[in-house]
């Protein structure tokens, strides 16, 4: 599946994938980073919450084929014009924040 997603990605994208509850699977979101990041040099943790999940909150694992990129950065700025309820970059950005407990966990290289 990573590899796949490698393999179609254009220079410089990003890959985004569902990727659990921190709440629930804490250890799962490891594994699934650890196997990601033997394809892709950049893997992160983001979440957000969406009330009708479980925990209110889903996970996503995003990652990208250059090593050192900062995710929690956007790639693109929204243009002015475009109202958007929920999206912002600031947004973006503490998406990638995590709680303590999972910080640890999910941020520890084995």
């Amino acid at each position: 599946f990573y590899q796949s997603m490698s393999d179609a990605l254009a220079p410089g994208g990003v890959v985004c994938t569902q990727g659990e509850c921190q709440w629930l699977h804490v250890d799962f979101i490891k594994e699934v980073m650890e196997r990601a990041r033997e394809i892709f040099p950049t893997v992160q943790y983001a979440y957000s919450t969406v009330p009708s999940y479980p925990s209110g909150q889903l996970g996503f694992i995003v990652a990208a084929k250059e090593a050192g990129v900062d995710l929690s950065v956007p790639r693109r700025v929204v243009p002015a014009d475009m109202s958007l309820r929920y999206y912002s970059s600031a947004m973006h950005s503490a998406a990638f924040v995590l709680p303590a407990f999972a910080a640890r966990k999910l941020l520890a290289r084995s």
